[in-house]
């Protein structure tokens, strides 16, 4: 398989962009090699600008649900675009995505659309701070909330402790207010409502996507919700990427909590960039024009991204099987891959949710970041590597959520578990 065009490619990219790259993800760094530049994508595949066509597992990163160039979308978007591509002003398609949203989540009375899931949890955010009077909030290590300042922290020496910036540009003073606990680990919550009678909120991915898919426990998540609620502190879940990905209603129908807030991305823009929040009427209302809290935005709910979110999310909702069927897709996925790895002596731990799927080559199950760290790196780059070579496109950090989409086969499934036993048992061989 040659991609010398790729290679071209990125070497002209690094020469214009930071890193080659405009999404720091993409850029294979934890898996070496250089990044596949996409010509096309169809269905289940991607074909690169080599003409090499790979079995896509990243599926944009979770918003195709229905794979790539799905003709009911595409024709809503091309639809769209010949009536304009932003007005700045409201149209109807709005109120028409909201009220197909809020029928699917109980916790969602009113909702805000906004142009990227970053922009949806920041606002989350002020809104909850603005509701409660109150300044600090409370966010997990391994759980990321796009890259706005007050989340760009890393843990101190304590489980609960107040973070300090883990990325160069961003003022301690902007991160004091935010305090880091383990996931599924409630006494290091209890350590920060101990340590701060000031905390606005609590903002969790209840499915967590961005550490390997890691979901919370149950019962940390009612004792979660037992703990916001006897500190009048508002719970926020966050489900940019797995919002209608891991069940159609949302983590509380599956999980039995329910949230403050709700975050949204990804799937409810068909493939377009969208982001959405939602809570409440009375949560909400605190929200401009109606409130003092200040949020805009002048491609919010713009007309095409509307069109394709809308597009997706009917279609979801009228197949409403899809989601148990990609499920047993997704889990003869990596049990599949999971038996051939230990038949050459290599142990995974597996979990899927709904079309999400991920997969860790750890020896202990994974509940929290640090299990996830714990994992071996270079065998998960080798792995990747050679996966690639053979036609399977898996997200190129061992952090990141795989995605079934409704285009990939029982035959892909085979073929990708097949590949991966060559793979192990050549990795076993070669060491």
């Amino acid at each position: 398989m040659s991609i010398s065009g790729s290679v071209k490619a990125f070497e002209q990219a690094q020469s214009l962009i930071p890193g080659g790259v405009n999404s720091p993800v993409r850029a294979f760094g934890s898996v070496g090699g250089t990044p596949i530049f996409i010509a096309e994508g169809k269905g289940a595949y991607l074909t690169d600008i080599d003409g090499n066509r790979y079995v896509d597992y990243v599926q944009s990163w979770g918003p195709l649900i229905f794979g790539h160039r799905d003709e009911s979308i595409e024709n809503a978007v091309i639809e769209a675009v010949k009536h304009g591509l932003s007005f700045g002003a409201p149209t109807q398609a709005e109120s028409d995505l909201a009220q197909l949203v809020i029928s699917m989540f109980d916790s969602i009375e009113k909702i805000r659309f906004v142009s990227s899931g970053t922009e949806a949890v920041m606002s989350a955010i002020r809104l909850a701070r603005g509701f409660t009077n109150r300044d600090d909030i409370v966010k997990f290590v391994g759980c990321y909330h796009g890259h706005s300042d007050s989340l760009l922290v890393q843990a101190g020496s304590g489980a609960a402790t107040f973070g300090n910036p883990s990325s160069p540009g961003v003022p301690a003073d902007f991160t004091k207010h935010t305090l880091l606990a383990t996931y599924n680990d409630i006494e290091s919550v209890k350590k920060c409502f101990n340590d701060s009678k000031n905390i606005a909120c609590v903002i969790i991915e209840p499915i967590a996507g961005n550490m390997g898919l890691v979901p919370a426990d149950k019962e940390f998540l009612h004792e979660l919700r037992e703990l916001c609620d006897a500190n009048g502190t508002l719970l926020i879940f966050d489900e940019v990427m797995s919002g209608f990905r891991a069940t159609l209603h949302g983590a509380e129908s599956i999980t039995g909590v329910k949230p403050d807030i709700v975050t949204l991305g990804k799937v409810i823009g068909g493939g377009m960039p969208v982001g959405a929040f939602g809570a409440r009427a009375e949560i909400m209302a605190k929200l401009s024009p109606e409130g003092p809290v200040y949020q805009a935005g002048t491609l919010s709910g713009n007309p095409v991204a509307m069109a394709a979110g809308l597009a997706a999310i009917t279609k979801l909702k009228k197949n409403a099987e899809v989601i148990s069927v990609l499920n047993e897709r997704a889990k003869r996925l990596v049990e599949g891959m999971q038996q051939e790895a230990s038949a050459c002596g290599i142990t995974m731990q597996i979990d899927t949710r709904g079309s999400m799927f991920g997969f860790f080559f750890n020896e202990k199950p994974v509940k929290n970041f640090a299990d996830a760290c714990s994992s071996d790196a270079k065998l998960f780059a080798k792995f990747h590597s050679m996966m690639l070579s053979k036609g399977f496109y898996f997200a190129c950090s061992l952090y990141e959520t795989g995605f079934i989409s409704t285009a990939t086969t029982d035959e892909m499934i085979e073929d990708t578990i097949k590949a991966s036993a060559e793979v192990f048992k050549e990795i076993k061989n070669n060491g």
